[in-house]
């Protein structure tokens, strides 16, 4: 206790400096936990993929659509528990700026192979009834004020028109990883839509959904759905729901790469900082230093006290951090919502800030302590006065 009591008043010595490095340490653990939160919210769809379900999709591209009548045959090959079928609808709330993830989807199916999303009964059969019915995420209804019964225009932009839906529930995610910012509703609406413009588009899917009854089997699943269709009109991809949730984030690599690489500058540039104020400290002291060398005291003491300071300076800076983290991340989340509908700062974030701290600790004590254990008694005390 004695030793901790000697580092608090040693490392508060000089207190205009040692507040604004803390200061310093602070922001900087701030700016790399937002960073890495950004990275893990980019992947957050990837890493809340279930093992168990398939994405089957146009071979061209996505953007390319699926007969109908293929989700039979998929149902028939072994392997399949139940297959479910989605469309990109791509509407608008109100103005461009409002961007929901809306999709038209099999309301029979949809929360079945979703289980992580969840919609009481109630609301459950009152979306099934209602063909002009939406279901809306916990976050997006809370965003825009949405409350049951609630008319909702979207205006279409690959769907062309103004398009209304009901509001008959709003779900939950099951976890804290589940997506609370989308929007479904019945793909029968958009297909009876769809046959009076008599577009090639009825009768069409975007995607389907396959849930297998073992994820072991999900290569071979996939496999036989591609062999089913090829040399059709329509050939298929079909891939986990991870590896084609991954093929989105890998079109935007760079950015991620990007902010990576941002992240452990800033913990460079604090580093630096942190090495300065430490070697201003121990050659401020280089007379103490010699006067404990000829009271007894060896290198390893002197160096103790050093690293000592350091890492209590650097660690007041990171709980500061990390406390600040947290609301910083629900501010920047709900502003970001449309983009990031994930935004949780995760766990190995926490460890990544404390593991940085420590090295940044250490490493801006390294010379100011080498300097300390080397000099000679005789010149550390001629700076005395």
């Amino acid at each position: 206790m004695q030793i901790l009591k000697l580092l608090f008043k040693n490392s508060f010595r000089h207190k205009l400096r040692t507040s604004l490095t803390v200061f310093g340490i602070t922001i900087a653990i701030l700016a790399f936990g937002l960073l890495r939160t950004v990275v893990s919210a980019w992947y957050a769809g990837v890493e809340s993929s279930s093992a168990s379900r398939l994405v089957t999709r146009n071979s061209i591209s996505i953007i390319f659509f699926l007969p109908l009548s293929y989700k039979e045959k998929i149902r028939q090959i072994p392997g399949v528990k139940d297959v479910s079928y989605a469309t990109w609808f791509g509407g608008v709330y109100i103005s461009e700026k409002n961007f929901i993830p809306n999709f038209a989807v099999d309301v029979k199916t949809v929360f079945d192979l979703w289980p992580e999303f969840v919609l009481s009964e109630d609301q459950k059969n009152a979306f099934i009834r209602d063909r002009k019915s939406c279901v809306a995420g916990r976050k997006i209804a809370q965003k825009y004020g949405w409350k049951i019964g609630d008319t909702i225009t979207l205006k279409g932009t690959i769907f062309p028109g103004n398009w209304d839906f009901v509001l008959r529930g709003i779900y939950k995610g099951k976890y804290k990883s589940s997506d609370e910012t989308q929007l479904f509703f019945h793909w029968d609406y958009l297909n009876e839509s769809l046959k009076k413009t008599a577009t090639n588009r009825a009768d069409h899917v975007g995607w389907f959904t396959v849930n297998v009854t073992n994820p072991d089997l999900a290569s071979d699943v996939a496999a036989a759905i591609d062999k089913t269709f090829k040399n059709s009109l329509a050939e298929t991809i079909t891939e986990t729901e991870k590896a084609f949730q991954m093929g989105f984030v890998s079109m935007t690599e760079a950015i991620v790469i990007a902010v990576r690489i941002v992240s452990f500058v800033v913990i460079v540039i604090i580093m630096a900082v942190m090495a300065n104020t430490m070697a201003m400290t121990a050659r401020e002291r280089i007379g103490e230093y010699a006067i404990m060398k000829t009271l007894g005291f060896g290198g390893w003491h002197i160096a103790g006290l050093i690293f000592g300071e350091s890492l209590i300076i650097s660690f007041i800076g990171c709980a500061l951090g990390i406390a600040a983290t947290y609301p910083a991340a629900n501010a920047f989340g709900d502003a970001m919502s449309t983009y990031f509908p994930i935004f949780n700062v995760q766990r190995e974030t926490i460890y990544m800030d404390i593991a940085a701290t420590f090295i940044v600790g250490i490493v801006a004590a390294v010379f100011p302590a080498w300097r300390a254990v080397k000099v000679s008694i005789a010149d550390g005390l001629r700076r005395i006065g």
